[in-house]
């Protein structure tokens, strides 16, 4: 059975332009995946705690000499993790905020980043673990910045370097230019749904 991770980060929540992206990329996806899992986490509804010392010093502490404390973190960390370890297609919902992806989003990242875990180095550099997976990557934004962008590039760092390689990023440009320019970029998206449905 394919099951799909929904990634939803915007502040509007499911009225978000990637919100609304990701929901008929997923409206296609379940009719050609009668059978398929769905499983959505909304950042902004259940917000993922900023990574602090006591965080990351859960994450490196041995599960023998967990605190109850600790382990209440890493269990927390490990069900997130499981959530996209078990996916087969992770669709991400993310606006752009000051140049870069939402605070909530860093922070989701922050705790599925686990040495040992989702990846692990070797003497030929960084592996990620999770492997055979597709992402696709619906940005928004109020300008027009294009691919190559520190946004794109940090998407589709973080993501590969966690193993998933097969990232599709779907944009929308141009939506704080005037409404002719916003309907534009929305067909054009969900033109591209089309092609990747």
């Amino acid at each position: 059975m394919t099951k799909l991770l929904n990634i939803q980060s915007s502040m509007f929540q499911a009225g978000g332009q990637t919100s609304q992206l990701a929901a008929k990329y997923i409206e296609s996806w379940k009719t050609n995946n009668p059978d398929g899992e769905l499983i959505q986490r909304d950042l902004v509804a259940e917000p993922v705690p900023h990574l602090s010392l006591e965080r990351f010093q859960a994450f490196t502490t041995p599960a023998e000499q967990r605190t109850a404390d600790q382990q209440a973190i890493v269990d927390f960390s490990d069900k997130l993790i499981e959530e996209i370890t078990s996916a087969d297609v992770l669709v991400l919902g993310v606006p752009m905020y000051n140049f870069t992806i939402p605070s909530t989003l860093h922070t989701y990242f922050d705790h599925i980043a686990r040495a040992g875990v989702t990846f692990r180095y070797t003497a030929n550099g960084p592996e990620g673990l999770l492997k055979n997976k597709k992402a696709i990557v619906f940005v928004a934004r109020g300008g027009y910045h294009g691919d190559d962008h520190a946004q794109s590039a940090f998407l589709r760092q973080f993501l590969g370097f966690v193993g998933i390689t097969d990232v599709e990023l779907v944009y929308t440009e141009g939506l704080a230019t005037g409404e002719e320019a916003k309907e534009k970029a929305v067909a054009a998206a969900n033109e591209r749904i089309t092609e990747l449905a």
